[in-house]
Parts: C-alpha cells; sequence; structure tokens
C-alpha cells in the first residue's frame, strides 16, 4: 500500500492553519507560533515544531526568532504543491527503490526495471497539479464557495430559467 507518512499530513494541517489569518489567494502576514498552532489543530508541539522546520529548510515557511517570533506562509497555498510538502518531509517521490536510480539488489536481472519509471512521473504529475489551497477547498461544499470572478459573471449574464 502507496501511504504518506503522518508527518506529511501533519505539515499539510500546519501549512494550512498557518493560511487562516490571510484572505484568499493572499500569503499571510501574521506570524504564528508553534504552541499556537499545537493548540488550535491537536498536534503535538514538538511534532509542530519538527514540521515548521522542516518547511522552513525548504522555503515553505519563513521564521523569526525573539520574544515576538514565529512562523509564516512564505507563498500563498495556491502556489504550494502537495508534491513539494511530500518531498519537503518524505524526500523524493518514489514507488520502488529502483525508480530514478535508486539501490535494489536485483537490479541488474529485474525485469520491471525501468518501468516504474513512467508511473511514479504520473504520480509526481498529479501531486504537482494538486495545490494546498485545492485542499483547503475540498473539503467546503461547492454551495460555500466563494465563486471565481469569471463564474461571478456569468450569473448575470446567463438568462433567468
Amino acid at each position: 500500500m502507496f501511504r504518506l507518512s503522518k508527518l506529511t499530513d501533519y505539515a499539510v494541517v500546519v501549512l494550512v492553519r498557518l493560511a487562516r489569518d490571510a484572505g484568499p489567494g493572499a500569503a499571510p502576514t501574521a506570524l504564528q507560533t508553534s504552541p499556537g498552532i499545537s493548540c488550535a489543530t491537536g498536534i503535538p508541539e514538538p511534532t509542530v515544531a519538527k514540521v515548521l522546520k522542516a518547511m522552513a529548510g525548504k522555503g515553505l515557511v519563513s521564521s523569526l526568532r525573539g520574544a515576538r517570533g514565529g512562523y509564516r506562509l512564505s507563498r500563498s497555498l495556491a502556489s504550494i504543491a502537495v508534491a513539494e510538502v511530500i518531498e519537503a518531509i518524505d524526500g523524493p517521490i518514489a514507488l520502488t527503490a529502483c525508480v530514478d536510480g535508486g539501490d535494489c539488489e536485483s537490479q541488474c536481472l529485474c525485469p520491471m526495471r525501468g518501468r516504474w519509471d513512467p508511473v511514479n512521473a504520473a504520480i509526481r504529475t498529479a501531486l504537482g497539479a494538486i495545490t494546498l489551497a485545492d485542499m483547503e477547498n475540498a473539503g467546503v461544499p461547492a454551495a460555500f464557495r466563494l465563486p471565481a470572478a469569471r463564474e461571478t459573471a456569468d450569473i448575470y449574464t446567463q438568462p433567468a430559467a
């Protein structure tokens, strides 16, 4: 079974929480602390701190030290792909050890050598096309989502039924 780690799942929750103070599509400016995020999400504070450190190392969040310090997103959720979060926590996306030249004990004899590469590429492409904004909005019923500007214009130009 292909499964993401709990830490990756927590990373998505933490990043979405960091975006809560901003409007749709905006990069948040308010700093949040790891204890505050922990309290809001129910994720243990040491785990939140570990996730934030990894995200800061990959440039997904920025940090400010000191008494008034904390963390904020470096970019909006709409510009952070799920693939980036997975790679920041779990490393490169690879279904098997041999994908992208990884080590495998049977590599020289394996009849499937190189055949997983297209599958892996398709998964990377799919995960790269889904943003954290998409994930955040997935739980909101369509009736409660704000329409995009084009959809709003269509409402006013369509004849009444």
